[in-house]
């Protein structure tokens, strides 16, 4: 008796390691008591930080929706008292200012544009990547050197270019200089994707029987997709809001894009602020929908073509 009574109180003191750690892990499961006030200053500071950045978009929507008194009403109100949806309707009949033409002006230069540099940054990312020659350092040096030189300070030199060869105020004019200032920074991104990807693949692929495009095509570009994705987003949404090339080399009103023909509205003494509002509420909605269409395919390919 006094034996098991010795034992008994020898296993209760000693406790096996095994009983201990389920004893934590049970324990450990539950919150500790001051982790849900910290979960709610998160949540909360979210909600704040998500309300900084869609309130000017939501003040935007809304003075679309006023007319140009109210706009200009003292003091501000943020809520129309009339909601003039008319404003949407009206701001396309303006004869200033063809929105309709300048719309398909601005989606068929940033469209082209972007094909062009999805067609020339790949292939020369991938040959960077994966091949050493000479002058490889220096080329991709001049590439990032480009990214120094905006538009803006080239542009007199360019309309002077274009009018030697007859395509000032044409769109060529402006799918070239948008191809050519963003071709630099989509090289370089996807040059960076495809040197993550190990060689080991396009020599087991060119073993089987691949050619050099089919690797390109069928082995490395589901692996590289994010990149692809990112510098497709970078050169539409660079190619949609630019403006001071468009400014000088287009001079016809319904060639310029939306970000020229925004001004128009602008003018010494009276401003449309309605139509500024409603044009840029516009202008967004493709870039909106360009996000929402790429996002699966941004997702799919994370796990697409995967290392094994």
């Amino acid at each position: 008796m006094p034996d098991e009574a010795v034992s008994g109180s020898t296993g209760s003191t000693n406790t096996p390691k095994r009983n201990r750690a389920s004893w934590f892990a049970r324990h450990s499961e539950q919150p500790a008591p001051g982790a849900r006030p910290h979960t709610t200053l998160r949540v909360i500071g979210g909600l704040l930080i998500l309300a900084v950045f869609i309130l000017p978009y939501a003040v935007m929507l809304l003075g679309s929706l006023k007319s140009r008194a109210e706009v200009l009403g003292i003091p501000p109100t943020y809520i129309p008292e009339n909601w003039h949806f008319d404003n949407y309707i009206s701001m396309w009949s303006t004869p200033e200012t063809p929105v309709g033409m300048n719309v398909f002006s601005t989606v068929l230069i940033a469209g082209v544009s972007t094909l062009i540099v999805l067609c020339v940054a790949m292939p020369a990312a991938y040959y960077t990547a994966r091949f050493r020659f000479p002058g490889r350092g220096a080329f991709l040096f001049v590439v990032l050197l480009t990214q120094m030189c905006p538009p803006a300070l080239v542009v007199a030199g360019l309309f002077r270019e274009f009018q030697l060869f007859g395509i000032v105020d044409t769109y060529i004019a402006m799918i070239l200089v948008n191809s050519a200032f963003n071709l630099a920074f989509s090289t370089w991104i996807m040059h960076s994707f495809f040197a993550s990807v190990p060689k080991e693949i396009d020599e087991a692929a060119q073993i089987d029987g691949c050619g050099l495009w089919t690797v390109l095509f069928r082995i490395n570009l589901p692996l590289v997709w994010p990149g692809i994705v990112t510098a497709v987003i970078f050169t539409f949404v660079a190619a949609w809001n630019e403006f001071a090339a468009s400014l000088v080399i287009l001079s016809s009103a319904e060639k310029q894009p939306l970000s020229v023909a925004l001004t128009k509205f602008v003018g010494q003494y009276e401003t449309s602020w309605q139509y500024v509002f409603g044009v840029s509420v516009i202008a967004i909605i493709p870039v909106l929908i360009l996000f929402g269409l790429i996002e699966k395919q941004l997702v799919g390919g994370l796990t697409a073509g995967s290392i094994k």
